[in-house]
């Protein structure tokens, strides 16, 4: 009698229930798309730093260079929209992580490698491993450290931008360099970027840049007009985008340093006027 009441009284309740419609279910498989999105931008990201492997190996310098630009605009998207849609999560960070190691570590080095370096022998594959080791180590510091530092600025250089100073070089020359002599400057644009990584050098982030408020609007036209001059010239304005902003770094150092000596020499001559006129 017991169990009969127990099971009249669930169906009682499931009548009571109203029934599941079929937007509730479109909703669920929307918010799973959600969910799914950044890790295939991610995916897509990953796959552009292997088929950038893969056609450096084979000599296609300038579609290898396009591929890891290709990889750092869907890591920017990956980041935004995960944000944005509120989808972050552990796996995600990692395997973004994961997939920039690829893509903004191995990808570039191989390319460099394989478009200048190779004539250095064990000296331009020992550059290569520097530029991998360091984007390796700027990646695991930025996990650890992300969720303390000023949201408006990088400390060291971002991997990505990094190794867009190499893809930019080669997409602007893809024939590649031959001789020893030739090859030496190359070493400069691997090292420098790799150093940059894993030093305290703030760059400027431009996560926190809101698209939404007015004063934003005049940033919307600086854009279309970078498009324009990326449509009209694109090896120039890539060129000066990765070197600009690799130099934007040191520029800032150098002007911190100039203000903080000149606060110093100012103090220095407010105290000496002082004491001038208390004797």
């Amino acid at each position: 009698m017991a169990t009969e009441r127990n099971d009249l009284y669930r169906s009682r309740i499931r009548m009571l229930q109203p029934l599941r419609r079929r937007t509730d279910i479109q909703r669920r498989r929307f918010r799973r798309g959600v969910y799914l999105l950044p890790s295939m931008l991610t995916m897509g990201n990953m796959f552009c730093g292997y088929a950038c492997i893969v056609y450096a190996m084979r000599g296609g310098f300038a579609t290898a260079a396009l591929l890891i630009g290709l990889a750092i605009v869907l890591d920017m998207l990956d980041g935004r929209i995960a944000r944005l849609t509120g989808s972050t999560s552990a796996f995600g960070i990692e395997f973004d992580s994961l997939a920039d190691v690829i893509s903004f570590g191995v990808a570039p080095a191989i390319l460099a490698f394989s478009w200048g370096l190779y004539p250095l022998g064990r000296l331009g594959w020992a550059a290569g491993f520097l530029f991998v080791a360091a984007a390796a180590v700027r990646l695991a510091r930025f996990n650890i450290q992300s969720a303390v530092q000023d949201k408006r600025y990088f400390a060291g250089m971002p991997s990505p931008a990094a190794a867009g100073v190499p893809a930019a070089t080669v997409y602007a020359y893809p024939y590649g360099v031959d001789t020893y002599p030739e090859a030496l400057p190359v070493l400069a644009m691997v090292i420098v970027p790799a150093l940059l990584m894993v030093s305290t050098i703030r760059f400027r982030s431009f996560k926190t840049l809101d698209l939404q408020v007015r004063r934003s609007y005049p940033v919307l036209i600086l854009i279309a007009l970078g498009l324009v001059l990326l449509a009209a010239r694109a090896d120039i304005v890539l060129l000066v985008l990765a070197y600009g902003y690799l130099a934007s770094g040191l520029i800032g150092v150098a002007w911190h340093r100039y203000r903080k000596r000149r606060g110093k020499d100012e103090h220095g001559a407010e105290a000496a006027a002082k004491d001038t006129k208390a004797l």
